[in-house]
């Protein structure tokens, strides 16, 4: 059975929110859990490791998942968008299948989400050219500034795990607010 376009893009919408908010939510309950964590000198992916590991790795891998479903459904926009979204999903997965503890294939895995992630929203801001698309090119071009920054070990006071969250939080902020406008756009009748 053939899906409508229509059914495409609210289906691309709907998981594309929904796996950024579940990941939003179950790294805030792993922080929780996690003994003695702090958002400013732990990484994210310490939660991947420990007794949190089993909600962040799945959680995380959820998320690829969730990308790279909104990317294949994603009809109405651009081949390239659909790729950095799908790279962006392979990446996330790599976050969790690969914890900290791999080493490099996980610091590979979580540069490759940071970055296409990042720049998935000059695609949006390319298609749209609407003014909700400019500032989630302004949260992407966040994400990109604190990833070189991070990448350079310039924290700006935030310690090494609010830059982290600099890079990570604008593209899940993005995410959400994307695949909500996704369903409020092609979800009416």
């Amino acid at each position: 059975m053939k899906i409508s376009d229509k059914t495409a893009m609210k289906i691309s919408g709907l998981v594309l929110f929904a796996g950024a908010a579940q990941f939003f939510l179950l790294v805030l309950i792993a922080e929780a859990l996690y003994p003695h964590y702090s958002v400013a000198n732990n990484y994210i992916s310490d939660l991947g490791v420990g007794s949190t590991a089993y909600i962040f790795n799945t959680s995380i891998v959820l998320l690829g998942i969730a990308i790279i479903i909104s990317a294949a459904f994603l009809l109405k926009f651009s081949k390239p968008l659909r790729i950095v979204l799908i790279l962006a999903g392979i990446g996330a997965m790599g976050v969790g299948i690969f914890p900290e503890t791999t080493g490099a294939i996980h610091l590979y895995s979580s540069l490759l989400v940071f970055f296409m992630a990042s720049i998935a929203t000059y695609f949006i801001l390319w298609r749209l050219k609407n003014i909700i698309s400019v500032f989630w090119a302004i949260l992407g071009t966040i994400a990109l500034i604190a990833l070189v920054l991070y990448a350079t070990g310039i924290y700006l006071g935030l310690g090494v795990g609010g830059m982290e969250r600099l890079i990570v939080y604008p593209d899940i902020l993005w995410a959400l607010g994307f695949g909500g406008w996704i369903v409020a756009k092609y979800g009416e009748d």
